[in-house]
């Protein structure tokens, strides 16, 4: 619960209100956007040893020095783009990270060829209900990393030559990006997230 709204919350988003107004407005709401769907996949590898956290608070940075994650600009990124993030105080300068942010624009170019949207390659893998936890409190969520679902997508990934993408990675991206619903059975947005997707048309392949 927070201290100042007194709305029960999920145990993770503490009291940083960057961080509440996160898990309000966007965390686990369903989404089919490209972009959005394509700049979290290389979020979510750029916070991978660090907390979600570190990278939210320097989103904006990150959306300045990649082109607000334009996945046909980013494709095209050349070494003079490495330096120029390499030199980015405002962003996490781990080349590794950087050059498999290039490296993913350019497979998801690919994925788009083939499936028509990243979104309709993605909401492929939202698992079944009956794939979920009956319960969803803190124990319960704590321990749960990754599942049957995220390895699959991650699996796929790999194999489709995208880097940084896990299946702990992966089952981070599902949660955030609404694939499922993962806000504890007693915080006041689980609701909201669940009506959200119910009224959300999953896109199909072309």
């Amino acid at each position: 619960m927070n201290s100042q709204d007194k709305l029960n919350r999920c145990f993770w988003c503490g009291e940083d209100q960057q961080y509440i107004h996160y898990h309000d407005s966007e965390w686990g709401y369903p989404v089919d956007d490209d972009r959005r769907l394509f700049e979290k996949v290389c979020l979510e590898g750029f916070q991978s040893g660090l907390s979600w956290l570190t990278i939210l608070r320097k989103r904006e940075n990150f959306r300045a020095a990649f082109d607000n994650f334009e996945i046909e600009k980013v494709a095209k990124y050349d070494e003079r783009d490495m330096d120029r993030l390499l030199a980015d105080a405002g962003i996490v300068r781990h080349k590794g990270k950087i050059a498999a942010t290039i490296n993913n624009a350019q497979r998801a170019i690919e994925l788009r060829d083939e499936f028509g949207t990243l979104a309709a390659y993605f909401w492929q893998f939202e698992p079944q209900l009956s794939e979920r936890p009956a319960q969803k409190d803190e124990a319960t969520l704590r321990k749960l990393a990754q599942t049957e679902a995220s390895q699959k997508l991650a699996k796929d990934m790999k194999r489709r030559g995208w880097k940084f993408f896990g299946p702990t990675t992966a089952y981070a991206f599902m949660q955030a990006m609404g694939l499922v619903n993962d806000h504890m059975d007693t915080c006041f947005a689980h609701q909201k997230a669940e009506e959200a997707r119910k009224n959300f048309t999953p896109p199909q392949p072309k």
